[in-house]
């Protein structure tokens, strides 16, 4: 697992990365947008993945906390979306 992995655990959006583990709540997420600066808009965010080598930069937003996933797996942003509106719904 070098990359970074998101998946949907019960009420949760669990990202991992290399030892690191998140869990956000899923009702706390407010958006989920692409970035496009190198190091993230959001100079508070939490930074996970490497920057460098990234095509793209994912921003989530949450009532407490930002974070910044650095990936070059195009597919995880839609994955992310379809994660949280399903939930939504």
């Amino acid at each position: 697992m070098f990359g970074v992995n998101v998946k949907k655990i019960e009420d949760q959006l669990v990202i991992r990365w290399q030892f690191s583990k998140i869990e956000i709540p899923i009702s706390n997420i407010t958006s989920v947008t692409l970035d496009d600066t190198y190091g993230g808009s959001e100079l508070s965010a939490v930074r996970i993945g490497a920057a460098y080598g990234a095509s793209e930069t994912i921003l989530i937003r949450t009532t407490n906390q930002s974070y910044i996933l650095f990936t070059s797996n195009e597919a995880l942003f839609p994955k992310i979306s379809d994660l949280v509106s399903s939930t939504a719904n």
